[in-house]
């Protein structure tokens, strides 16, 4: 089940807001390009910023998420309908032969087993093509994310048009590696209405994630920095093998 801040319809309509500028997001646009990717598959696409990004570019582009929340917002960004939006799972995506498959915002951490890892690592590589391409960012361990958050509680409030004045408060509540988890609390400061959210993501070392994508058919060609975030992420570039 997808967590709260994605599928709960209050959290969706404000998660944009409080995310911020996606700076990230034009490095993997110009991946596309660097591949000649004219077909792309966005794992995780949330609210649909980097499936929208890429169809301006005229790219065929689907999205997949498990939270239909957050499905309604990316459909409000495409009232032309340029982008076929999957509601399920990697797994519920038709082998189409996509060029390249990309998670961003670090969705490759939200599989905490090695059995949902394989199975969203064998879905993806049955949607792409033959020598298709896999992109995808995970947060380095050795940054230790985690410490940084918790040292980061100070709310933040919002204004957001159309919803009114939104407070948001983070707090780490375990830390027992790999798994880390923490809790959003939202509150909505026009009704006092108060929404929680409570998240885990598990960090990969990079054999570990180099291991998997070997063991599930894929070549690791390059393990990069993101450009936006130096020293603090992986980001793997793999092609499917046949």
């Amino acid at each position: 089940m997808p967590d709260a801040i994605f599928a709960h319809p209050r959290l969706a309509a404000v998660y944009d807001a409080f995310d911020g500028a996606r700076d990230d997001l034009t490095a993997y646009l110009g991946v596309a390009v660097e591949l000649g990717a004219e077909r792309v598959l966005d794992i995780g696409c949330g609210t649909g910023c980097l499936a929208v990004l890429l169809a301006d570019s005229g790219r065929t582009v689907a999205g997949v998420d498990p939270a239909e929340a957050s499905l309604e917002v990316a459909r409000s960004k495409d009232p032309a309908g340029r982008v076929t939006w999957v509601h399920g799972d990697a797994a519920a995506v038709p082998a189409l032969g996509f060029d390249l498959a990309v998670m961003t915002g670090n969705v490759a951490q939200v599989f905490l087993t090695d059995d949902d890892w394989t199975r969203t690592l064998q879905g993806i590589r049955s949607a792409l093509r033959p020598a298709g391409h896999l992109v995808f960012e995970t947060r380095r361990p050795g940054f230790r994310a985690w410490e940084e958050w918790a040292a980061d509680s100070a709310p933040v409030t919002l204004e957001i048009a159309g919803i009114g004045p939104v407070r948001r408060r983070r707090e780490v509540t375990a830390v027992s590696l790999p798994l880390v988890s923490f809790r959003y609390t939202f509150e909505f400061l026009a009704d006092g209405t108060v929404v929680t959210s409570d998240s885990t993501l598990r960090f990969r070392d990079r054999d570990e994630v180099e291991a998997s994508l070997l063991g599930n058919g894929f070549r690791v060609l390059d393990v990069r920095e993101a450009p936006d975030r130096p020293g603090r992420e992986f980001v793997f570039l793999a092609r499917r093998t046949p």
